[in-house]
């Protein structure tokens, strides 16, 4: 059965909307904390191989594959306060050049530290690999993981709206993403809010290394790196100051990761990464705002 307009399978429709969905999730956790620190945060695709490395070792360990998960989560959110309280803290106050520099730095401090730890080929996080088998929806066989990444990714993007929209920690990310310093002076606690954005992008990232991990079943030092650089394009394509395109450009970016990868011929899939980045070089050219912000100037945060 195939998507005529498109000449796809279904299967790979599906893949296209799975990737869309774990990348959507990374653009948002990116996007968080880039609106309360104006800090693109390099270092995210290494929260992602921690909590794939911490499955793996789950798996190892003979732990159930719900004690793996939380492991995985464990692990992602503890890194991530500790990157907060030792990096992102002490040098808030500096310029967002030096922040950057910064979280250049620990990326590659924990991808080497990975790499002198568990060598070139990694740990097996095979557990979760009966998620890869096909579900029968309809006479359609659709991988199962590609079900459950589009549904986690949909209730995960509301529930985050609702926390933004209706709870007072929300409002007070909000307000200090439009400007941090006049919220502070009107009584949002920085510290908290800052707490707040760090501990949700961890989730996400979280919930994105379990969902890479059924996809790629070895993990590496090098596991997510990919992945995070497509992301961080499409958040730039989607348009960086503003949560809603930087998520719609990050589902973009992953939709046509999951498409191509699978209408290319296997011996034409390295080419993959280049057909991606040429397309989002034109679509700046034309859009250096983003492709999803309206209007030519300066793009109003949040």
């Amino acid at each position: 059965m195939t998507l005529a307009f498109l000449n796809l399978s279904w299967p790979v429709f599906a893949n296209g909307l799975e990737f869309g969905g774990i990348y959507a999730l990374m653009a948002v956790g990116i996007g968080l904390v880039f609106g309360v620190l104006r800090l693109v945060n390099f270092a995210y695709g290494q929260l992602i191989m921690a909590g794939g490395f911490a499955l793996a070792y789950g798996s190892q360990w003979n732990f159930p594959n719900w004690a793996s998960i939380l492991f995985c989560f464990g692990v992602v959110l503890g890194l991530s306060l500790v990157m907060d309280r030792l990096v992102f803290r002490p040098l808030r106050t500096h310029s967002p050049a030096v922040m950057l520099v910064a979280t250049f730095a620990v990326a590659f401090v924990l991808q080497n530290i990975a790499q002198l730890s568990f060598g070139t080929f990694g740990k097996s996080a095979g557990a979760l690999a009966f998620l890869n088998s096909p579900w029968d929806l309809g006479g359609v066989e659709v991988k199962k993981i590609a079900v459950i990444a589009v549904v986690t990714a949909a209730v995960c993007l509301v529930a985050l709206q609702l926390l933004l929209t209706r709870t007072s920690l929300g409002l007070h990310m909000r307000a200090a993403s439009m400007d941090f310093r006049t919220a502070q002076l009107l009584g949002v606690r920085a510290n908290r809010v800052i707490a707040g954005a760090v501990i949700i992008s961890a989730v996400f990232a979280a919930i994105a290394a379990v969902m890479l991990s059924v996809e790629q079943l070895q993990v590496t030092s090098t596991f997510g790196l990919s992945d995070t650089i497509f992301v961080l394009a499409g958040v730039v394509l989607g348009g960086l100051n503003r949560p809603i395109p930087a998520t719609l450009g990050g589902f973009s970016i992953g939709f046509a990761t999951g498409i191509l990868g699978g209408a290319l011929p296997s011996s034409q899939s390295q080419y993959l990464p280049s057909i991606l980045f040429a397309a989002v070089i034109v679509v700046l050219l034309v859009r250096p705002n983003g492709l999803f912000t309206r209007g030519g100037g300066a793009v109003q945060r949040v």
